[in-house]
């Protein structure tokens, strides 16, 4: 794709004036690809990085306000000691090398997940890059480490106990305001790529409305060709949130 026709599919998207607010990416596929080629699992996840360095440019040119990514899931530590701390290191490694492009570009760059569990030096290189981006007021880059949907909903609610909340004080809003994500709008659009159907414990409260566009795509052959074909299907979609399709043609209100 060049650039005039990269720049006509984006002021096609722009026109249609309902693009997705909020991105989040199952990034699934990198051990597969590798397989696929004879390389080490590690050489995949190496591979995916230019995948999301693409992602991340389309969605700060688009003018989306919030792309999480989901980079490391508590089930994650499971996997093999030595591809663990690969991943570790390579997160280290990929923070330092990005920055200077996220600052540039006015990403700001934010993480959610049980973070004072990673490892000292991947969590260093984390806070120093969110600090050196905090001011930036484009794309926010929001990635999920050490993430688990169902941790986040236990933490939620400790949370809660520990404020003192009465049980009828307790409603939506409020535990939405206890997770991870509180500030932000929830999921419009959902992208899992490999061809997996399953949500795999990711921002379980926060999906509830997302539209799901599964591709059979490996992450690390994932580019903003098919970020856009994943837009294009989302602006589509009539999201009814309840109500039926004659509600919202009158403009009855609901919508989240």
């Amino acid at each position: 794709m060049n650039k005039l026709e990269d720049k006509q599919i984006q002021d096609r998207l722009k026109a249609k004036g309902n693009l997705p607010r909020h991105i989040a990416i199952i990034m699934d596929g990198n051990g597969r690809w590798a397989r696929m080629r004879g390389l080490d699992r590690i050489e995949g996840h190496r591979a995916g990085r230019e995948s999301v360095r693409d992602v991340v440019r389309a969605c700060g040119e688009l003018g989306i306000e919030v792309l999480t990514l989901y980079a490391f899931s508590v089930e994650n530590w499971r996997r093999p000691r030595r591809e663990v701390w690969a991943l570790m290191r390579l997160l280290r490694d990929t923070l330092y090398e990005e920055v200077e492009e996220l600052d540039r570009n006015n990403v700001r760059l934010i993480a959610i997940g049980r973070l004072d569990e990673l490892p000292k030096t991947s969590r260093e290189a984390l806070f120093w890059a969110m600090k050196r981006t905090k001011d930036n007021t484009g794309l926010m880059l929001n990635l999920a480490l050490n993430y688990g949907g169902r941790v986040e909903i236990v933490d939620a609610v400790r949370r809660i106990l520990e404020g003192g909340y009465r049980p009828e004080d307790v409603d939506e809003a409020v535990f939405s305001a206890h997770l991870y994500t509180a500030g932000l709008p929830d999921p419009d659009l959902l992208i899992r790529t490999s061809g997996e159907l399953r949500v795999s414990n990711f921002l379980l409260w926060q999906m509830a409305y997302t539209e799901i566009w599964v591709t059979d795509v490996l992450w690390p052959d994932f580019r903003r060709k098919h970020l856009y074909q994943a837009i294009e299907a989302y602006q589509r979609r009539e999201r009814r949130f309840g109500m039926t399709s004659e509600q919202l043609r009158r403009g009855d209100g609901g919508g989240r």
